[in-house]
């Protein structure tokens, strides 16, 4: 229901329900105060071990993470939570999710507990008018999310929420979606896509995954013309990823972890600049490369 339905529907209750919806509506449209325009991120996240395990890429994050100002909340789109439709976790606490198979037992132990926010997702619901999204109460937090935000903030003291992928929608989709979620950057809300802009498992050179900056000339190729074209501004070339030429088919074989950077990307502004780290391949077929986009 948009706004000004939901108002309209006020003036046929009786008053008590009337004060009881109007406060309700007052918690939601004001969960937070004005701030500082937050960030926006873009997160190569590569393997589960990340979460656990010291590396660059862990200490990329850390680092990233101190640039930043502590948000009031965060929406993460992961690459793991594909949906038909478009759904955001409403739950107080959302589970941790171990959604893998085969790593060490101590992967599976980790539980990032951070809140969710029923409040925040209503507004989120409220503000997107290009679909209608769905509330959640049984996904949580899948490990594209975890992984991540547990090296960005250890002490699981930010609310989490996730917006899922539709998987039956093209990219110009999601990216005309993603501007609707723009107004929330004002109101502290760190909003992080989580993927891989080069992600082919089924081509990976597992013998070389401890070998630096090891990328097949495909993957390469297309890391470099994907930075140039996020460098340049160049969004409609990135939405049409088909048209890029066989690098890019062998790069995104299937778009659930490229499509995270679609709505980073759809929440720059003309007078901000974007800083890419992380920026290496590995195992042939993967990038870590990842992005900050922020105000100069």
């Amino acid at each position: 229901m948009d706004r000004k339905l939901f108002l309209k529907s006020l003036a046929i209750i009786p008053i008590a329900g009337t004060t009881m919806k109007l406060n309700e509506l007052n918690k939601i449209t004001s969960n937070y105060n004005s701030t500082d325009k937050m960030p926006v991120l873009f997160m190569g996240h590569g393997s589960p071990m990340n979460a656990i395990e010291e590396n660059e890429f862990v200490t990329g994050w850390r680092n990233i993470g101190k640039t930043l100002p502590k948000p009031n909340a965060i929406i993460c789109v992961s690459a793991h939570w594909e949906t038909k439709g478009t759904f955001i976790t409403a739950m107080e606490k959302p589970q941790t999710i171990h959604d893998f198979g085969g790593f060490p037992q101590a992967l599976f132990d980790v539980v990032y507990p951070a809140p969710g926010n029923p409040m925040l997702a209503k507004e989120t619901k409220n503000i997107i008018h290009k679909t209608e999204i769905g509330l959640d109460d049984k996904w949580g937090l899948d490990h594209g999310a975890w992984s991540v935000i547990s090296r960005l903030y250890p002490n699981a003291d930010v609310p989490v929420l996730q917006l899922s992928l539709d998987y039956t929608q093209p990219a110009q989709y999601h990216y005309d979606l993603a501007k609707e979620l723009a107004s929330l950057r004002q109101k502290g809300v760190l909003i992080i896509g989580s993927g891989n802009m080069v992600h082919n498992l089924s081509m990976v050179a597992w013998n070389k995954l401890n070998e630096p900056e090891y990328g097949y000339d495909w993957a390469l190729e297309a890391n470099s013309e994907m930075k140039k074209y996020i460098l340049n501004g160049d969004h409609k070339s990135l939405i049409n990823y088909h048209s890029q030429g066989k690098a890019f088919e062998l790069s995104i074989p299937t778009p659930e972890h490229y499509l995270p950077l679609i709505y980073t990307l759809a929440l720059k502004e003309e007078n901000e600049k974007v800083s890419l780290f992380n920026d290496k391949a590995i195992g042939g077929s993967l990038t870590m490369t990842s992005l900050k986009i922020a105000e100069e």
